[in-house]
């Protein structure tokens, strides 16, 4: 299809084809940008220039250190510096990045050390401990890179090899290793591994140039943004923010800790234009003491996913200055693969609950996707009367390879010619799509699907509530009911039965919490509320 009549001589060759990969973007920069500043964090600033000669020198140290291409290079770092340059560094000596979870637990790391194959791992002092735990045991444990981090105060132990010792054997002029073929192993991933061992997410060079290029147009975004890295580089690698900011001369922020106060004074103090963040990170913001706040006199910015934020939460952030646009995606799709793209003619009008509402839809497929729809059992799209419930379906190209030596598992999630997300949504007759639950979320009551969104939704508009959570609850009569976990704010005064009083305010009487447990809500590393935590509490009241 698409061949003319005659094709001879018309071949792929060097100067027609080049293999897509993000580590093109910093090769540009280094020359278009050179003066630009690059990466900023506490009193660091280091231009394109300087930060392309750095991760050239971290490709050279690996390379001479023994990393072939295919080898796996991990880190257990948090967002400093050295985990934005083995973003680049670590590929373009040819290996694959595979950036841990440091809020894991020993068993979990050693299991992710032993199933990617690390043969070196960059590691934070404050994670040293972990590291070298995770590493005892293993047949061929691999070599441990302590990155000190001089701003925050933490320090090398002298233990092992440093970085700034590695980085000194480096070449400045290392001629990187660029990919073949597009279709190699760019970085490896790992689930949260909630429901058993976490499965290794493989990501190609194409999908991750590709989610670049897509979400440059769909964040409207023009040369030289300020960017915070907020969500963690473990995560989806920041969904792929730290690969996409030369693409356009931008300034990334680092943010060690993530706390109101450090965002408050990056925007600020650096001018922060944009950041992505779970929607804990939006009632952070909107939550913080005065004494934490800053002016500012500019718009900025918000990717959020994760669990959908609370309409209330959006409405209020707005009125602080920030413009929220609520995506959605999974490890296995690089990040964001679905934006809320907000229709002015249409929406602009309405008051803020309704404008609020809209905006806490998933929305429409980015740019680099092919399709992404809603459907039942049988691989049928469910009708778009916001009624109808189905899973996610994804299909293009930032789409995982597959699940690192697990072939069946891949199988299962690529049936039927897409991605199956596991989450359960309904389509509006627009098109949008709006999460109802994870599937494994969805509460049964008598019979009745109850979605913990609603019932979410519903409670974090009380005036009193930080955040909460809503999961089944084991029940003789109705087989479950909803069990609501509640995190109040200071000063609060309402208690339960003043929110189910609430809640029944707007909600069916099945729909409504039958218990409330007020207590700090466990969380992972980004942001993310573990429902699972919360099941295994609620079957025990």
């Amino acid at each position: 299809m698409g061949w003319m009549s005659d094709e001879t001589g018309l071949d792929k060759c060097a100067a027609n084809h080049v293999p897509l990969t993000p580590l093109s973007h910093l090769q540009r920069a280094a020359e278009v940008f050179a003066n630009y500043t690059a990466v900023v964090y506490g009193p660091h600033r280091q231009n394109y220039k300087a930060f392309y000669a750095q991760c050239s020198r971290l490709a050279s140290a690996l390379a001479a250190q023994g990393i072939r291409p295919g080898d796996v290079v991990a880190t257990l770092l948090p967002n400093i510096p050295a985990q934005v340059e083995a973003h680049f560094g670590v590929p373009a000596c040819g290996a694959v990045l595979n950036t841990i979870n440091t809020r894991l637990d020993v068993d979990t790391v050693h299991y992710i050390l032993a199933h990617g194959e690390a043969k070196h791992v960059l590691v934070d002092p404050q994670f040293l401990d972990l590291a070298e735990a995770a590493c005892a045991g293993l047949a061929r444990p691999p070599t441990l890179v302590e990155v000190s981090d001089e701003v925050a105060g933490v320090m090398a132990s002298g233990r092992h090899l440093t970085y700034d010792a590695l980085l000194a054997t480096g070449d400045p002029g290392f001629e990187w290793i660029m990919p073949e073929d597009e279709w190699e192993s760019l970085a490896l991933n790992y689930t949260s591994g909630t429901t058993g061992r976490p499965k290794g997410v493989v990501y190609h060079h194409r999908g991750a140039y590709l989610m670049t290029m897509g979400t440059v147009i769909s964040w409207r975004m023009v040369l030289h943004p300020t960017f915070m890295q907020i969500v963690p580089l473990f995560h989806c690698n920041g969904w792929n923010h730290a690969w996409m900011m030369p693409l356009i001369g931008g300034t990334l922020v680092c943010c060690r800790d993530i706390t109101a106060a450090a965002i408050y004074d990056a925007i600020a103090e650096e001018n922060v234009t944009h950041f992505g963040g779970a929607p804990i990170v939006l009632n952070m913001v909107v939550n913080a003491p005065e004494k934490e706040r800053r002016a500012f006199d500019h718009v900025v910015e918000i990717f959020t996913a994760g669990a959908p934020p609370a309409p209330a939460t959006l409405s209020k952030i707005e009125a602080l200055g920030f413009n929220v646009t609520q995506v959605y995606g999974l490890t296995e799709t690089y990040g964001h693969v679905t934006e809320c793209l907000w229709r002015a003619s249409d929406w602009h009008a309405l008051d803020s609950a309704a404008r609020a509402a809209i905006k806490a839809r998933q929305g429409v497929p980015f740019p680099m996707m092919e399709e992404i729809t809603v459907m039942d059992e049988a691989l049928r799209k469910v009708p778009r009367d916001a009624k109808s419930q189905g899973e996610i379906m994804v299909r293009g190209n930032s789409v995982m390879k597959g699940y690192y030596k697990n072939p069946e598992a891949t199988q299962e999630a690529f049936a039927g010619g897409y991605f199956h997300s596991g989450d359960i949504a309904v389509q509006h007759t627009d098109g949008y799509i709006q999460i109802a639950d994870r599937a494994k979320d969805i509460i049964i009551s008598g019979g009745e699907n109850i979605s913990s969104v609603e019932v979410e939704g519903v409670l974090m508009a009380h005036d009193d509530v930080m955040l909460a959570a809503v999961v089944a609850k084991p029940d003789d009569k109705w087989g479950e009911v909803p069990c609501a976990f509640v995190e109040l704010k200071p000063d609060a005064t309402v208690d339960a039965a003043g929110l189910i009083a609430h809640a029944r305010q707007t909600l069916a009487g099945f729909k409504t919490p039958k218990q409330v447990v007020f207590q700090e809500l466990p969380k992972t590393s980004t942001g993310k509320i573990q429902k699972f935590e919360l099941r295994k509490l609620a079957a025990s009241l």
